[in-house]
C-alpha cells in the first residue's frame, strides 16, 4: 500500500504510522462531507489545537459559576453544606469534574455515559439508594468504544424504545439502567450511522468542521514556514567575472558571515552597488490573515458556537458589561446547561443520599428537636428533596456602576410608596407597609451585610404618646 493510501484509510479507523497532526493533515480522503471515525476524533481531541476546546470549553464556562442551592422549609445552611462536602469529594475528583469528563467525551464522539460501580450490589441490579451512604461508589467515563455494541439505539419506530438509549454493557457486562447516566452531542437521526460511536446516536462536534479543522493545520504550518524565513537577510552583491579564484571566494564567504554576526552597534561597510534585505512579507500578511478568519469561523460554525470562543479573543468590554458578544456566549451557555441538567439530576440523588444519610440526620434531630424529634428520616428526607432547589446564576453579571444605579431607582421608588399609603393607613397596615419597605432595602446587594430587622406586630400594636399641652392662661372678663 502507497503512503496517499495509507493516509486516505485514516477516516474509516486505520492507525498510520506518524504524528497525529500529520495524518489529519495528509489525509487526502478529507472532503467537504466527510465523517470521522473514532480515532480520528480521538486524534483531533488529543493533537489538534482547537480538539479539547471546542469539546471542553462550553461546559467548563457553564460550570464557571456555582448552582445556588436552596431548601425551603428545611435547615438550609446544614444540608447545603453537607451536600456541597459530598459534592465536591464524589469519586475523589468531585462531581463537577465527572459531569464535564461525560459531557466533552458525548461531545468529541457524539455519545459517552457514566457508570456507577460499587463492590456490594452487582452492576446488573439497581442502585440501592437507601444504602448509598453505606457503600464505596466509583465512577468510570465511558467513551463509544468502552459501550461498542450496547448503544447502537433501537431503529424500529413500532417500539417504545426507538432511538432512545435505554442501558449500556462494557465487555459483556449489563448495566442496569441507574447505574449510568448516558449523554448524546445532539440528537440521533433515523438510519443515520455515526461512525466515531458505532451506532445510530448523536453526532462528534467535529463532524462537519472536520474539512475546516484540517485547514487550520495547513495555517499551522504556513506560520511556522513564515517564522523561518523572516530572520532570513538577502545580500546583494556585485558578481565577479566569470574567472574567479579562491581568494575572491573566500572574501564573499567572509562577507556574508560578517553580515551574518552584525548586532545592533556594529558597523558593517558595503559597496556602493550592494545592498542587505529581507524577504518582503507585506503581500502575504492579508491573504494569510483572511484565510485563517475564515477558517475559525468556519469552525465556529460548523459547530454551532461563538466565533469568540473558537478565536478566544478579548472582548472590547467586560464580560459583565453586555457587549453582543457577551450575550452570543450567555445564550450559548445557557444552553449547555439546559443539555447537561440530567447529568446533574443523576448526580444531584446520588450526593442527597450520601450527605443526608440517617447519621447524618439524628443530628438534625439533636439539634432540631421540636420540628424533626418525632418525624421519621425517610419523611423528612423526602421533604427536602422536594424542597431541594439549584439555579444557575446570570452569566452576565451587572457592573458595580449599574447595580448601584438599579438599587437607587428600586429604594426611591419604594420610599415614595410607602410616603403616599402610610399617612391613610390604619396601624396593622402601616406597620406591613413598613415591612415590605425593610425587605426591598435588605433584598439590594448593598444592604444584605446589614438588614434592617421590623417587629410589625409591635409596630401595628404601638400607640404613640400623646404630647403634653401647656394650660392656657385663664382671661379675666370685664363686667360693666
Amino acid at each position: 500500500m502507497s503512503d496517499s493510501e495509507d493516509y486516505a484509510c485514516l477516516g474509516t479507523g486505520s492507525m498510520p504510522g506518524n504524528s497525529g497532526l500529520m495524518r489529519i493533515l495528509m489525509c487526502d480522503d478529507i472532503v467537504p462531507g466527510s465523517s470521522p471515525s473514532y480515532q480520528l476524533c480521538k486524534l483531533i481531541y488529543t493533537y489538534h489545537p482547537l480538539g479539547a476546546k471546542m469539546a471542553e470549553s462550553p461546559i467548563k464556562r457553564a460550570q464557571s459559576q456555582a448552582r445556588e442551592l436552596k431548601i425551603v422549609g428545611a435547615p438550609e445552611d446544614e444540608l447545603i453544606e453537607a451536600f456541597e462536602l459530598e459534592w465536591n469529594r464524589l469519586g475523589e475528583v468531585g462531581a463537577d469534574t465527572l459531569i464535564r469528563n461525560t459531557h466533552a467525551l458525548s461531545r468529541v464522539y457524539g455519545i459517552a455515559a457514566c457508570g456507577v460501580l460499587c463492590d456490594e450490589v452487582a452492576a446488573d441490579k439497581p442502585l440501592p439508594l437507601d444504602r448509598l451512604h453505606e457503600l464505596t461508589l466509583s465512577f468510570n467515563i465511558l467513551d463509544p468504544l468502552n459501550t461498542a455494541g450496547s448503544l447502537v439505539m433501537e431503529q424500529d419506530p413500532n417500539r417504545p424504545s426507538f432511538m432512545k438509549p435505554a442501558g449500556i454493557a462494557v465487555a459483556g457486562k449489563a448495566y442496569h439502567p441507574s447505574r449510568a447516566a448516558i449523554m448524546m452531542n445532539e440528537q440521533p437521526v433515523y438510519i443515520e450511522w455515526t461512525s466515531s460511536a458505532f451506532g445510530f446516536i448523536g453526532r462528534s462536534v467535529y463532524q462537519r468542521a472536520l474539512y475546516p479543522l484540517r485547514s487550520y493545520v495547513q495555517t499551522m504550518i504556513t506560520d511556522h514556514a513564515v517564522a523561518e524565513k523572516a530572520a532570513l537577510l538577502i545580500l546583494k552583491l556585485e558578481q565577479p567575472g566569470s574567472i574567479i579564484d579562491k581568494i575572491t571566494r573566500a572574501f564573499y564567504q567572509a562577507k556574508r558571515m560578517v553580515l551574518q554576526g552584525a548586532k545592533t552597534g556594529n558597523v558593517l561597510s558595503m559597496g556602493k552597488e550592494e545592498t542587505a534585505e529581507s524577504l518582503n512579507f507585506q503581500n502575504l500578511h492579508q491573504p494569510m490573515e483572511f484565510a485563517r478568519n475564515n477558517i475559525l469561523k468556519n469552525i465556529a460554525t460548523a459547530a454551532d458556537m461563538p466565533a469568540s470562543m473558537i478565536n478566544q479573543e478579548t472582548l472590547a468590554e467586560g464580560f459583565g458589561e453586555g457587549t453582543e458578544d457577551a450575550k452570543e456566549i450567555a445564550a450559548f451557555v445557557d444552553g449547555i446547561r439546559k443539555e447537561v441538567d440530567p447529568l446533574y439530576r443523576f448526580f444531584d440523588t446520588i450526593v442527597m443520599r450520601r450527605a443526608w444519610s440517617p447519621t447524618f440526620y439524628e443530628s438534625i434531630q439533636r439539634k432540631y428537636p421540636d420540628e424533626y424529634g418525632s418525624v421519621p428520616y425517610e419523611t423528612a428526607f423526602a421533604s427536602w428533596k422536594n424542597a431541594f432547589k439549584a439555579t444557575w446564576p446570570n452569566l452576565l453579571v451587572e457592573p458595580d456602576s449599574e447595580r448601584a444605579k438599579t438599587d437607587d431607582v428600586v429604594t426611591k421608588a419604594a420610599i415614595a410608596l410607602f410616603e403616599v399609603a402610610a399617612p391613610m393607613a390604619d396601624p396593622e397596615n402601616k406597620a406591613a407597609i413598613l415591612e415590605w419597605l425593610a425587605s426591598v432595602f435588605n433584598g439590594r446587594d448593598m444592604f444584605k451585610a446589614t438588614p434592617l430587622v421590623i417587629d410589625a406586630q409591635a409596630m401595628a400594636e404601638y400607640v404613640p404618646p400623646q404630647p403634653v399641652s401647656e394650660p392656657k392662661p385663664e382671661v379675666e372678663s370685664s363686667h360693666e
